[in-house]
């Protein structure tokens, strides 16, 4: 059995267990809210991890956790992905990875918190723009670049594939689909940029299986039982984590 120093040996450095415990629960919760309820559980695993994992590690461990749970419904949902559309998309995909992995390796975290809670901002109270059906492998190379940035950009691409027109399952397929794709090769980029995952493996992997627990539980006991007072009080604690990382951010620029 496992003592407390033992488990510790399996974090990465200077994370507690109980810190470990909470990204662990969280991947479970966020991954059955989205499962049950529709809602977009990666923007706010998103806002949790950026309140306890280090910005330089934020983005690149957060893509692991999700390419988890989006390969695993495309596994299941593969029949109905729409194939023609996942080439220009990739295509698309790379050039944003390469492009936006050499410059967020680079950036300070006060400014990555500070990106990151604008993006949180937006993503909760601003309307996602109409993206052109032609422009498939420019808005997959833009919003590549941008998860680079800010991690969890499935509202993007949600709005992309919106533009095809596809049925409920198309549609969920090939954005599954193009999210593996996606949080793959920014995995990638920032293994090629430098970017340790050694230490943090262990975690992510127990984030990964919570995830899947999560997704089955949300499936079997949430789905259908969205409330509007639930999206307000969630869109009031996305709102909350978006400006302690502002705070932080103004603060960490103030100080130099």
């Amino acid at each position: 059995m496992l003592t407390g120093p033992d488990w510790l040996a399996l974090l990465p450095p200077e994370m507690s267990l109980p810190v470990a415990v909470v990204l662990v629960a969280s991947a479970a919760l966020t991954a059955a809210l989205t499962a049950g309820l529709g809602i977009g559980g990666g923007v706010l695993l998103l806002g949790i991890m950026a309140l306890l994992v280090p910005a330089s590690a934020l983005i690149a461990t957060h893509g692991v956790v999700q390419i988890g749970s989006n390969v695993g419904r495309t596994a299941l949902m593969w029949r109905h992905v729409e194939r023609r559309l996942l080439l220009p998309f990739v295509l698309g995909a790379v050039i944003g990875a390469a492009s936006g992995g050499a410059i967020a390796w680079q950036l300070p975290e006060a400014l990555l918190n500070g990106a990151l809670g604008l993006f949180i901002l937006y993503a909760v109270w601003g309307r996602w723009p109409a993206m052109r059906a032609t422009g498939l492998w420019l808005g997959g190379s833009l919003i590549s670049f941008l998860s680079m940035f800010v991690g969890a950009t499935g509202p993007l691409v949600a709005a992309l594939m919106k533009t095809h027109q596809l049925d409920r399952l198309r549609h969920m397929a090939t954005f599954s689909a193009c999210m593996s794709l996606q949080h793959g090769l920014k995995i990638l980029a920032f293994g090629l940029f430098g970017f340790q995952f050694g230490p943090w493996w262990p975690l992510l992997i127990a984030m990964i299986a919570s995830g899947f627990a999560g997704t089955w539980l949300g499936e079997r006991w949430l789905r259908g039982r969205a409330e509007d007072g639930f999206q307000r009080g969630l869109n009031l604690l996305l709102t909350l984590m978006a400006l302690q990382l502002l705070w932080q951010s103004v603060a960490d620029l103030s100080a130099r």
